[in-house]
């Protein structure tokens, strides 16, 4: 039985502590990020790594980084065997990485060397990839550059959201940990090193990533709203308000263009029916399916356009 220190933070965590919990090793120690300000009221909120871990009657450890002499020691007083790092989003320091007697795993949601970074689900949507996966990795020092113990696959789906493809990575991912964990602690999986000439990087996503260009083709956008669902939502002006748009389709040039004799203007809406809002872009039409305006909940595009005069207003300004 190894003693194990687990790290992680958000949602996508939950399933690997959940798996380590119910095997025959000992979760000694959870860690996770200290509690942040949520909502209005600015409420400390507990995250849900934290929320299992109490659950569960494990000890959990929040500091705000690892170079601190005394968290390293708190660590080191553990002895663990292992630590198992998921989106845990805090650098771990070489003395930490040094620690355990079998090192330090992580769970990552691509296929490394592609998407190496903090944000891989989305830019695996972004670029359109068909295929994408999780990765169990031996940690190093450098951002996701470790040798792989291993990988599993799965598709994207032609209309999968970055929420749903997080979902099942997230499950992906801990069948991944719970089928390597034993052979890795007995040395019978070896980890074979990275592809440096195939990395690729997926940077952080801000708020204003969310921003809808018109002028892109209309695949492009729709990757966009796929992989901005659910944060922090693909966005554009209708009016002047912000309109955020949840789903939406690529569709054929059949939509009636609502001024035929003057030249098609990125953004501008062409028609509306009951399946969406159907808006010019730099290439092809792009039928915006759902959609939530400021001070509401969001809702199907068709019904939100029956109730108001868009077609021929122009998006975005």
């Amino acid at each position: 039985m190894a003693r194990i220190v687990f790290a992680g933070s958000p949602d996508f965590a939950v399933p690997s502590l959940a798996r380590l919990i119910a095997s025959q090793h000992d979760v000694v120690a959870v860690l996770t990020q200290p509690d942040r300000p949520s909502g209005r009221g600015r409420r400390l909120r507990t995250g849900p790594v934290k929320e299992y871990a109490l659950q569960h009657d494990r000890p959990v450890i929040q500091p705000t980084g690892l170079q601190d002499p005394e968290i390293q020691s708190r660590l080191a007083a553990l002895a663990p065997d292992l630590m198992v790092i998921v989106a845990y989003g805090l650098l771990l320091p070489p003395a930490v990485l040094a620690l355990p007697r079998a090192g330090c795993l992580n769970v990552h949601a691509s296929v490394l060397p592609r998407w190496r970074g903090a944000s891989p689900i989305q830019a695996a949507i972004l670029a359109g990839d068909r295929q994408t996966g999780v990765s169990l990795m031996q940690m190093a020092a450098g951002l996701d550059t470790g040798s792989v113990f291993a990988v599993e696959r799965t598709g994207i789906g032609a209309v999968e959201t970055a929420g749903e493809l997080h979902d099942r990575l997230a499950v992906l991912g801990a069948d991944l940990l719970g089928r390597c964990l034993d052979p890795i602690l007995a040395g019978e999986l070896q980890a074979r090193a990275q592809n440096e000439a195939e990395a690729t990087y997926a940077a952080r996503i801000s708020k204003a990533d969310a921003r809808l260009d018109w002028s892109r083709p209309a695949p492009d956008l729709d990757r966009q709203v796929r992989a901005y669902n659910p944060w922090p939502v693909a966005e554009t002006l209708l009016d002047g308000a912000r309109m955020r748009c949840w789903r939406s389709a690529t569709v054929g040039e059949n939509a009636r263009a609502s001024q035929p004799d003057t030249p098609p203007v990125p953004g501008r809406i062409e028609a509306v029916t009951r399946e969406g809002i159907d808006v010019r872009t730099g290439r092809g039409l792009l039928r915006i399916a759902q959609l939530q305006m400021p001070g509401r909940r969001r809702m199907d595009a068709g019904d939100f356009a029956r109730g108001h005069d868009i077609v021929g207003k122009v998006l975005g300004e």
